[in-house]
């Protein structure tokens, strides 16, 4: 029954008891009323019959079959009885009304219950509405959810991206459909596995397939419905969860997010007997405790591995780590495959090429983009999606959404058009830069411009010289303004280019060793888990005079990279003066346009531009791929290289993480 029934019922049974308690207090029709000494002169006149006394209420009948009733003063009449029997009146004397037993328990007894049923409310609001399973007193009991094999329709099929993950997992299938196979060798299935990776790789869905492939139950819970307000509760439903495993065993206990209840102990902020520290210590009991747990996997994930206690990793409970890294080239075409059969698709579309362009992206970016893409299509009314939806919705989720009802002054569009060109430019020129993929000057998202670099290929490390390229580019916007506006004319918008170079900065003597002066030594210390149990507890392992040192090589590497930078700029005025035009008129350039310009020819109108359509895009351009003026034809066509070259590639997370320009 569910929470709208019970509460009609209990409105109900309120309604009844006060209608049953109204109508024992009613008061029956009155007959015709008239004062007490209208009365007292019909008596004497022999005018009535009979009368019924009821207190201070006498009711009664005259002679020609009328009805009365009057109200007696307060002061006794001693004469009254005199009068009436003179005059031959019957008298009839009515004993008092007296309330039914279950009228008077239930007047009684109403507040008591009112005080009951108020109680019960709050209890219920307490667990989060509707009592849970068990009732009002079950705070104890397990809020994991069940699923039957029949329900589990999640297969190793619909999981795509990271081959090594499914391998280290694939004997848990086995097991659990053959244990006598490992069993007569001696052997023994890991008790727990957990697994480690960034967000949206597909660590939850990974764990749906083991119980759909091996075709058991599949019991799901969170790391934080565990723990509540009440003291023990969460060791309680611990206990519950394991009991109702066992009933079902051979099955799965999957624990997503564990890190809100797994965390190192002694790391808490609040008092010695820590809620967390009892529900993880019940944990680590039914685990691998003197009670065994046959049959029972438990799978955990969290993308927090540095935070859990390490009684939680030991060999006997989680004895197997599978990381679930983003995915490369391979898996994201895998990925985009899985997502893409779902939606119908025009020829021109290849999962490949969109591979290519998106590295950086885990599995829920990669179903996201092919989401966006299906509305692209269906706000445009097409009925295939296309390679241009699909580049659209790429560029919504690296650079934002288009603001395009944003009102800016032509002032601050050439300001933002040179602040771009800046960051385009110098990217170009260093070594060892990412690809410029595309300029813009529409608003999108937060920035009112947006420079997009894109790596050739998946990255796992940064060379010295791509962090001082990145430094020198993100400097080439805050110089382009103090070129054409003046030292008084800069402006504000290049605040983040500046964090963020200087974070580069910082890290390369502080933490990477890639400053002479300082060698290869980490003077900063990880303090982003200081209040989590992690290793680093905020310690600085540096004196006040190797910090003033420390500062004194960061200012050294931001004022070479951004005298770099500005001997760049200077060297390439006419280019920088070319690009920002070329944003003025079409707002948006992509790799062809950037070309172009950097070969001195006038850059060639974007695809599509009869329409108006601005955000066109080809393959990025490095350095590498310009050829001097006057090796190159005086005129282009305009039509652009018609061979097909890789699709631009997100950059991945990296310490610069984003868009270049702002």
């Amino acid at each position: 029954m569910n929470d709208m029934a019970k509460n009609l019922i209990l409105w109900l049974v309120i309604a009844a008891v006060l209608l049953t308690v109204f109508n024992n207090f009613s008061v029956d029709s009155t007959p015709q009323t008239m004062n007490y000494s209208q009365f007292v002169q019909q008596v004497q006149n022999q005018q009535v019959r009979s009368v019924t006394i009821d207190g201070y209420t006498i009711t009664g009948e005259r002679n020609d079959g009328s009805q009365f009733q009057t109200i007696r003063p307060a002061a006794d009449d001693p004469k009254l009885m005199d009068d009436l029997l003179a005059n031959d009146v019957t008298v009839v004397g009515k004993e008092p009304e007296q309330q039914s037993l279950w009228t008077r328990l239930l007047i009684a007894s109403f507040p008591i219950l009112l005080i009951l049923a108020i109680f019960m409310f709050f209890m219920r609001q307490m667990q989060g509405g509707g009592g849970g399973k068990g009732g009002p007193m079950s705070f104890g009991k397990s809020k994991a959810k069940l699923l039957s094999h029949d329900q589990v329709k999640t297969t190793f099929s619909d999981v795509a991206g990271c081959d090594e993950a499914k391998e280290e997992v694939e004997e848990l299938v086995d097991f659990l459909r053959d244990p006598s196979k490992f069993q007569r060798l001696g052997g023994t299935i890991p008790r727990g596995v957990l697994m480690v990776g960034p967000p949206g790789t597909g660590k939850t869905l990974l764990a749906k397939s083991i119980a759909g492939e091996a075709k058991v139950p599949f019991f799901s819970i969170s790391g934080s419905d565990f723990v509540e307000m009440f003291v023990g509760v969460g060791a309680s439903r611990v206990r519950d969860m394991f009991e109702q495993a066992k009933k079902q065993a051979p099955c799965i206990i999957f624990i997503d997010e564990i890190d809100a209840v797994g965390r190192s102990r002694g790391a808490g902020m609040g008092g010695g007997n820590d809620e967390r520290e009892q529900t993880l210590n019940q944990l680590l009991v039914e685990m691998d405790g003197f009670e065994a747990n046959e049959g029972i996997i438990v799978i955990a994930a969290t993308n927090r591995p540095d935070v859990l206690d390490p009684a939680l990793l030991r060999p006997g409970r989680f004895d197997r780590q599978v990381v679930v890294p983003l995915p490369d080239i391979r898996g994201r075409e895998h990925i985009l495959n899985v997502h893409l059969r779902k939606v119908p698709l025009a020829d021109d579309v290849k999962p490949t090429l969109i591979a290519r362009g998106t590295p950086g992206f885990s599995g829920a970016d990669l179903a996201n983009l092919v989401n966006e893409a299906a509305l692209f299509a269906a706000r445009r009314n097409k009925r295939l999606v296309g390679m241009e939806e699909l580049e659209l919705a790429k560029d919504k989720i690296m650079m934002g959404a288009e603001r395009r009802s944003m009102v800016m002054t032509e002032k601050e569009k050439l300001n933002t058009a040179y602040h771009e060109s800046g960051h385009a430019i110098i990217g170009l020129v260093m070594p060892e830069h990412d690809p410029v993929y595309k300029v813009t000057i529409i608003p999108r998202g937060r920035a009112l411009g947006v420079t997009m670099f894109l790596p050739e290929q998946d990255r796992y490390s940064l060379s010295r010289q791509q962090i001082i390229s990145q430094i020198c580019s993100l400097f080439g916007g805050r110089i382009a303004e103090e070129m054409t506006l003046g030292p008084n004319g800069v402006t504000t918008g290049a605040s983040n280019d500046i964090k963020r170079a200087t974070e580069l900065a910082h890290n390369m003597v502080a933490k990477w060793g890639l400053s002479e002066e300082m060698g290869p030594v980490m003077y900063d210390e990880d303090e982003s888990h200081q209040f989590l149990g992690g290793p680093g507890q905020g310690g600085k392992l540096k004196s006040g005079e190797t910090t003033t040192k420390l500062d004194k090589e960061v200012r050294k590497i931001i004022d070479e990279c951004y005298a770099k930078a500005k001997q760049i700029l200077e060297d390439n005025r006419d280019k920088l003066d070319a690009m920002a035009e070329a944003l003025m008129q079409y707002e948006t350039i992509d790799a062809d346009q950037l070309k172009d310009i950097m070969e001195g020819r006038t850059p060639r109108p974007p695809k599509d531009w009869e329409d108006g359509d601005s955000s066109g895009s080809g393959s990025p351009v490095t350095a590498d791929d310009i050829q001097p003026a006057d090796n190159e034809p005086a005129a282009d066509d305009g039509n652009g290289d018609d061979e097909e070259d890789d699709e631009p590639r997100r950059r991945p997370s990296d310490p610069l993480g984003g868009p270049a320009g702002s």
